[in-house]
């Protein structure tokens, strides 16, 4: 099914507004909690390696679920071209993130990923036809301050690593518009191309960059590579759902598990700057929440809610 601007320039219900920002938070959260997991791991092992290993067990979670109606969903998939580019845009931004959160903190490494809800708006308004009002804008804006106050980007996010974490965040952002614009695709082979594409580059590359791992270690990376599933699935759903403008905010959540994961993991404990940043964000929210949620201000339809009337 080829998708028109037009039709995607259809306002969401309410209903799969809010459902796609549901899904949105679920997925910063299990992201979250994969990104400590991750950052312990690549001190050791090649990135390309821990993709190899935790992309077997993505694999072997998805693929009976491929499989219950005979591959049906990996027929006639629509725009094939894009579907590729999404799936090497996948494999990139996981392998630039990885190799930033190497080299420099992952609050660092964070902070430069927050960009890409400005770029995923702007991207939204310019090829998918989104209506991006001035508070939107304003809510992005104000939520990217919030995480630059928050995690008090060190000097390291002038290095090369910092680019590099830059450059992964901008894959994601065109990831997340090429996701939208394959939204008639089924979720599970989305989310199977994406596990495929990671697993194949990264055995690979694994051929010729590859540390013998402890079996404890492979258990893990393969819970790693499904729990990491459920994320995937939850945020190809968020963009199935929700315009892209719409959730795209809603990955600053990622601060507030930055914060916690920190001083729990790490021992980190929140400055004031941190938590002064971290206030942004529900303060960003209170102004912005008929934008983002999806309600009046974000969908402008012709259709009178009664939640929407004027006194």
């Amino acid at each position: 099914m080829n998708l028109s601007f037009k039709s995607m320039r259809r306002k969401p219900p309410l209903s799969a507004a809010l459902g796609g920002i549901l899904f949105m938070l679920a997925a910063m959260t299990i992201f979250s909690l994969v990104n400590v997991f991750s950052k312990m791991m690549v001190v050791a092992y090649p990135p390309a390696q821990l993709f190899f290993i935790r992309g077997f067990g993505a694999i072997a979670t998805l693929l009976p679920f491929l499989a219950r109606d005979n591959f049906a969903a990996a027929r006639n998939v629509p725009r094939p071209g894009l579907q590729v580019l999404r799936m090497a845009l996948s494999v990139s931004d996981g392998m630039l993130f990885f190799t930033a959160i190497k080299y420099i903190p992952l609050a660092d490494a964070t902070t430069c990923y927050l960009a890409a809800p400005i770029f995923v708006t702007a991207f939204s308004a310019i090829f998918l036809g989104e209506h991006v009002g001035w508070r939107r804008w304003a809510a992005v804006v104000a939520g990217f301050i919030g995480v630059l106050i928050a995690l008090r980007p060190t000097g390291a996010t002038v290095s090369w690593p910092a680019l590099i974490a830059l450059a992964g965040c901008l894959c994601q952002s065109i990831f997340m518009i090429v996701t939208r614009y394959v939204r008639g695709t089924s979720n599970i082979f989305l989310a199977t191309t994406q596990v495929v594409g990671s697993f194949v580059f990264g055995g690979m590359v694994s051929a010729f960059l590859f540390v013998p791992p402890t079996w404890i270690l492979v258990v893990l990376l393969l819970v790693s590579g499904v729990v990491n599933v459920a994320a995937v699935l939850c945020l190809n759903r968020s963009l199935i759902l929700a315009p892209a403008s719409v959730v795209a905010p809603f990955q600053y959540t990622m601060i507030v598990w930055a914060i916690m994961l920190g001083f729990l993991v790490f021992g980190d404990v929140p400055s004031l700057n941190t938590m002064t940043g971290a206030g942004l964000w529900p303060a960003r929210e209170s102004t912005s929440s008929c934008v983002s949620a999806g309600s009046c201000t974000a969908n402008r339809s012709p259709i009178r809610r009664p939640w929407c009337r004027a006194p």
